[in-house]
């Protein structure tokens, strides 16, 4: 990925977990989704490093992380990011997160008992049932899909990807979501996350939704594809007193297709 790199990293259990930081100013916290990285952030960290200090960093198993065999799945994530958390010595962060980063923060939150200022969730995955019908598929077939030639696997990831925006992306952002998957070791970190996912891992945390008092907004890409408005509503009535907020003319991916007027309704959360 040419021009994006994360200049540190965090030893967690013997494996590297690259991260970065940019900005002065109260701390706030983007956590990425899948098959994303921080790469995908990019916009939005550029942009809230204006008002804020942004940690980010590649979840495991994803981006510049360390993607050798292991657990990737949600069950392990928000314990990554806790220590995180310890290491950069945050205690009260704003902490943003979208699809499966949106489920690591509240996991965290609710599981883990990080206290967070504020909680933007943007297109989690939060409730069940989740998952595309090719996530789903490769879930129960993952032997046959890491045996793919690697001329296939880069176009079926490109084809995947772009499934998650509502407009065709152009072929540099393109490029950097499909670097990190390429390769032997991202060949089968891709086809080995989702393996690895479960509901049970959003099950236990949908359990205790109820219980958040802390201010939250959620996000949702009105063409949404891979996880449908419906489930973005459903989420909302079941945080209390939670603000939800729908983007136009955008995708699961509205990260890299609205990220002005995702910064702009951030802002107006966190500011107000």
């Amino acid at each position: 990925m040419r021009g994006w790199e994360l200049s540190e990293s965090y030893d967690y259990k013997g494996r590297n977990i690259h991260y970065g930081r940019l900005g002065e100013g109260p701390p706030m916290v983007l956590v990425h989704g899948t098959p994303w990285s921080s790469f995908n952030l990019r916009h939005l960290i550029e942009q809230l490093s204006r008002e804020y200090t942004v940690y980010f960093f590649d979840l495991m198993g994803y981006g510049q992380s360390s993607k050798d065999e292991g657990d990737f799945s949600l069950g392990v994530q928000n314990k990554v990011l806790d220590c995180l958390l310890n290491h950069w010595k945050l205690d009260d962060p704003i902490i943003v997160g979208h699809d499966f980063g949106g489920a690591t923060a509240l996991r965290t939150h609710l599981l883990n008992g990080r206290r967070f200022q504020k909680i933007i969730l943007i297109d989690p995955v939060a409730v069940s049932p989740w998952g595309s019908p090719f996530f789903r598929h490769v879930n129960a077939h993952e032997a046959a899909f890491s045996g793919l030639p690697d001329y296939i696997h880069e176009a079926v990831v490109r084809t995947y990807v772009q499934t998650a925006a509502f407009k065709p992306l152009d072929e540099a952002t393109l490029d950097g979501i499909v670097a990190p998957w390429t390769g032997e070791k991202g060949k089968a970190a891709f086809y080995r996350q989702m393996a690895q996912a479960d509901s049970k891992y959003t099950d236990e945390a949908q359990a205790l939704y109820h219980t958040i008092t802390t201010p939250t907004l959620i996000l949702w890409g009105r063409e949404d594809s891979w996880i449908p408005l419906e489930r973005g509503k459903a989420l909302h009535d079941l945080i209390p007193e939670s603000t939800f907020h729908i983007i136009d003319e955008a995708g699961h991916l509205v990260i890299e297709e609205k990220p002005d007027e995702l910064t702009k309704e951030i802002l107006d959360f966190t500011q107000a």
